[in-house]
């Protein structure tokens, strides 16, 4: 499982192009949305972001799963245009607290008081939408989180596996 999205911002350290961001020039980036390349695009703490279409769709044609950090807008945006085709599930994931979320911004080291001021206030209002996705869960140990999210993956495939059988039995 993997995410990756197309960017206008600058690679922090140790981020490479290809990785989990295509580093763009913001030309390319309204090339790729102007031809329809982008499932989603949202401009997020001042830069633009977008999901490439066809690496999305053909991993998942391959049977794949592919996981999308997304914020809220662009949850949307997926969610409408794959609609039940591709059997979106969503999860939010949750900061223990704000103290908490802004001592992790700091403690990273990359953006400036200003950029966490203004993460930590969207973060603030995006909360506010967690109850429209299908499971939320709280960061508060990282390995932990992933096991959570591993787990209601697995459950929401078993659900549809058994779901399937069941139509198919009828």
């Amino acid at each position: 499982m993997r995410s990756i999205s197309a960017t206008t911002r600058s690679p922090r350290v140790g981020e490479k192009s290809g990785g989990d961001y295509f580093f763009v020039t913001e030309p390319v980036f309204s090339e790729m949305e102007k031809n329809g390349e982008l499932l989603e695009t949202a401009k997020v703490h001042e830069q633009m972001y977008g999901t490439p279409k066809n690496y999305v769709i053909d991993n998942l044609d391959k049977g794949k799963k592919v996981i999308l950090a997304i914020d809220v807008q662009g949850m949307k945006k997926i969610v409408k245009s794959m609609g039940e085709k591709y059997r979106v599930i969503t999860i939010f994931v949750i900061p223990p607290s704000m103290k908490i979320l802004r001592e992790r911004l700091e403690g990273r080291k990359t953006e400036t008081p200003e950029e966490i001021e203004r993460r930590v206030s969207i973060a603030q209002e995006e909360i506010k939408a967690a109850k429209l996705y299908d499971f939320t869960v709280m960061n508060q140990n990282l390995e932990q989180t992933v096991l959570d999210i591993e787990d209601f993956i697995e459950k929401k495939a078993k659900q549809r596996r058994e779901n399937s059988h069941a139509l198919r039995s009828t």
